[in-house]
């Protein structure tokens, strides 16, 4: 399967409509209902739960159940505080960079539509250039262009409500694909892709696929702990992307050696079973698909914890794809590692046999 044939212009469309969708943890449905939609010719039913997580169902009666997984949530922050003289002052949902708020638009998510705003700072004239004050959750702030606090409420916005950026897909020198939210809506692409190319290649699988894309990962892996309970798979292949260490003042002698365009990322830990990784290179190095080696230490912090501890242990794997300036509105990656995650996943699959335990003891 040649790479350049995978990603088409209607996947690329889905892909942008899909990015540009707010997903924020917690209220995730929006971006599930078009994820649903894309896959539905692709498979045989769906399964929802209570908090939104979706799930397509390839060959759902077969009793040998497969995974592959991602998250549909991203990072946001939440109305916390709001002054007398209409400033707004906010908390995390998820793990939300206050360094990079100060100037940035934001969507304000109300019962009465959008409310824009913006993270006002104070002008470089103004502050003391002896003692800076970097940015900190408890000194940024929201403008909505109200005069008072009564005129915040008037427009919709109140405690509690969830706020987003509004920063849209971009391509960056014709291979590298840019936006909020690539942590892990790029994931949600990517096993879709896989779905559609087992339809298209007529594919038959000796076993159940669920096509799993979990809520609330940013907040602790709290779909996927739902979602495993609900399926009892045997297997789970998650993808979620880590960090590009190339990039200026990251250390890696303690983050690792990884870089996009190198290749999907295959993750040693605890949690990663050792033979099911081991298939996955297996397959990489027969199919001549590149990859990136990583360690993750006492836990990967993806929902390959979550599917591995749940059911009394499910064989996990983790293949992520490399990822520039996580939790940014500027997450960067390469199209090449998006269609070599996309052909290792789909050629893994072909690669496991019904009933397979990947015991030790075998």
């Amino acid at each position: 399967m040649a790479t350049s044939k995978i990603i088409n212009a209607k996947s690329q469309k889905f892909l942008e409509k899909y990015l540009n969708n707010p997903s924020p943890t917690g209220y995730e449905w929006e971006g599930q209902k078009i994820w649903m939609d894309y896959i539905k010719p692709y498979v045989d039913e769906f399964i929802t739960d209570t908090y939104g997580t979706a799930v397509g169902v390839i060959n759902p009666k077969a009793e040998y159940k497969v995974v592959i997984e991602a998250h549909s949530d991203e990072i946001s922050w939440y109305v916390n505080y709001i002054t007398d003289n209409g400033l707004i002052y906010v908390i995390r949902n998820g793990g939300s960079d206050h360094q990079i708020a100060p100037s940035k638009w934001v969507n304000i998510h109300t019962k009465k539509g959008i409310v824009k705003g913006i993270f006002g700072w104070p002008a470089i004239h103004t502050r003391d250039k002896g003692k800076e004050e970097p940015p900190k959750l408890d000194n940024i702030f929201v403008d909505i262009g109200a005069k008072d606090k009564a005129g915040v409420e008037k427009m919709g916005v109140h405690v509690g409500c969830v706020i987003t950026y509004p920063d849209e897909f971009q391509v960056l020198n014709k291979d590298k694909f840019v936006c909020r939210a690539l942590d892990n809506r790029a994931g949600g692409f990517m096993i879709a892709e896989v779905a559609r190319l087992l339809h298209e290649n007529k594919k038959k699988l000796p076993f159940g696929l669920y096509v799993t894309n979990s809520v609330q990962e940013e907040i602790g892996l709290r779909g996927a702990e739902m979602i495993t309970q609900t399926i009892k798979p045997n297997v789970a292949l998650v993808t979620d992307v880590c960090h590009d260490t190339t990039t200026p003042m990251i250390d890696k002698k303690k983050e690792g050696e990884t870089s996009i365009g190198s290749g999907p990322v295959i993750s040693y830990a605890p949690a990663v079973q050792n033979k099911l990784r081991e298939r996955i290179i297996e397959t990489a190095e027969a199919k001549k698909i590149p990859f990136q080696r990583l360690a993750s230490s006492r836990y990967t912090g993806t929902d390959t914890d979550a599917f591995a501890y749940s059911n009394g242990g499910v064989a996990s794997a983790l293949i992520s794809l490399p990822l520039r300036y996580m939790h940014t509105t500027v997450e960067t990656v390469h199209k090449d590692d998006v269609e070599n995650v996309i052909r290792l996943i789909y050629e893994t699959l072909l690669n496991i046999k019904e009933g397979e335990t990947f015991s030790y003891f075998d």
